[in-house]
């Protein structure tokens, strides 16, 4: 028969409650520590975030400044870009012009602005009838504007009466305004040479052409191209006559 000692049963039972105890304190420690070194974490963190802030500001300026660069180095080349196609369209294409003076009335007045053609003639060669525009010898950067009345390889006559004859035949034409008063040169047969051209004013009477020497006949390589549309003043906005 056993004999159970209630004594070292309670003190086994006490020892268990004294464990217990003991662990529910330090478990209790681990939290107020844990909650301790959170804080610490927490504080310690800061200065850090705001490093990071600062850095970021900091890129962020980068990034404006090489934005800047690259928007200035954009427009520079954007710029080139529209200098090279406006001196290429001028040069090759097309180009605006401001009639001076009234040799070409009524066809074209003195303030007329028109676009010349500049490309046609690149492919093809100047029509009778054509009004072209091309350089004085004997002035820079002015040019004449005309009217091609006789063609490469054709004689060229005008008489007392005004009348003008292309290869021994009157020309029938209704651009003068006027009849003829001064033949000039033309008042003896003219020869054109297979790349010349004899031009006359509308405004015949008032004009300097091909029947004088300070014009004389136009080569084909000095045809900077041909009057095609006006485009001032507005109420006149249309393409130079004879130009389809």
């Amino acid at each position: 028969m056993n004999i159970i000692d209630f004594d070292k049963e309670e003190k086994k039972v006490l020892d268990a409650i004294n464990v217990a105890r003991e662990n529910i304190a330090d478990n209790k420690i681990d939290v107020i520590d844990f909650d301790k070194d959170k804080s610490i974490t927490k504080k310690s963190n800061k200065p850090k975030t705001k490093g990071k802030k600062k850095s970021v500001e900091i890129d962020d300026e980068e990034l404006t400044v090489k934005d800047i660069l690259a928007e200035i180095g954009s427009m520079f080349i954007y710029l080139i870009i529209c200098f090279a196609i406006t001196f290429l369209f001028t040069q090759f294409v097309a180009q605006r012009t401001i009639v001076s003076g009234s040799s070409m009335e009524d066809t074209l007045s003195d303030g007329d602005n028109i676009i010349v053609d500049k490309i046609s003639y690149r492919f093809s060669t100047p029509d009778r009838f054509d009004v072209v525009v091309f350089p004085y010898q004997y002035e820079d950067d002015t040019f004449y504007i005309k009217r091609i009345i006789g063609l490469p390889g054709e004689t060229i006559y005008i008489d007392a009466d005004g009348r003008i004859y292309i290869n021994g035949e009157v020309l029938a034409e209704q651009y003068g305004t006027e009849i003829i008063s001064n033949q000039g040169l033309a008042a003896e047969t003219i020869i054109l040479a297979p790349d010349e051209y004899f031009v006359l004013g509308d405004n015949r009477n008032n004009s300097t052409d091909s029947r004088f020497e300070s014009v004389g006949n136009i080569k084909g390589s000095e045809i900077e191209g041909r009057a095609w549309f006006r485009i001032f003043p507005f109420n006149e906005i249309g393409f130079v006559e004879n130009i389809e």
